[in-house]
């Protein structure tokens, strides 16, 4: 059992942790704006399945990181090139599938347009693509990485880097979830219904920039 001594020595690093992940929650990357994509132009629902595939992605990197993953990249190289080219080959997909949505004619009535095609993806197909989407993104890997030794190093107790992974894990998918929210808001959907070509055109060029430079990265 921790004492109060050891919950106050230990509380700033486990902090600092929380304010590291928060810091890149809020700048645009992948995954917000994947979830931007989906939540706009397929709904709440969609978002919200896509959200907490994001949070379960991120409980699992955090997890992995916590029990070595660190440590595993550190000796074999390879690994972090293999992430690439699967993150790199996943965010090109992700591009080809936002031009598509960017040159998809729609009907003139925009329910039944919406209606028609989210019987095309199940909301565990959603959850899927978030979980993919997060899990081999090598932006996320890395931020873990310096979450985790902000506020976990050597000599400390288990419990603080269950801390960390717990509470990032908390935070990532509430954060997710709520921008799914906002994003399906009736403004922003009727605002991306008056701009869904320039959007996703903008959404798809994003992601096959970051898609090339992974994957041409060393």
């Amino acid at each position: 059992m921790f004492s109060f001594a050891e919950v106050m020595q230990y509380l700033p690093g486990i902090l600092l942790s929380y304010a590291a992940l928060l810091v890149g929650l809020v700048s645009p990357g992948p995954a917000l704006l994947g979830l931007m994509g989906v939540s706009l132009d397929r709904g709440r629902p969609a978002g919200i399945r896509f959200a907490l595939g994001i949070g379960t992605g991120s409980f699992s990197i955090g997890l992995l990181t916590l029990t070595g993953l660190s440590a595993v990249l550190a000796t074999y190289a390879g690994a972090m090139t293999a992430i690439r080219i699967f993150g790199g080959l996943y965010l090109l997909w992700m591009s080809y599938r936002a031009f598509c949505t960017a040159f998809r004619k729609r009907p003139s009535n925009a329910a039944t347009a919406d209606t028609s095609h989210a019987k095309q993806i199940s909301g565990r197909g959603y959850y899927l693509r978030g979980l993919a989407l997060h899990l081999t993104n090598p932006k996320a890997i890395l931020t873990w990485i310096a979450i985790i030794s902000i506020g976990f190093h050597d000599g400390a107790p288990l419990w603080v880097g269950a801390t960390i992974v717990l509470g990032c894990g908390l935070i990532s998918t509430s954060m997710h979830l709520l921008y799914a929210t906002a994003f399906s808001t009736a403004p922003a959907i009727s605002i991306y219904r008056r701009a869904a070509g320039w959007i996703n055109g903008l959404l798809g060029a994003f992601f096959a920039i970051i898609g090339v430079k992974l994957l041409l990265s060393r």
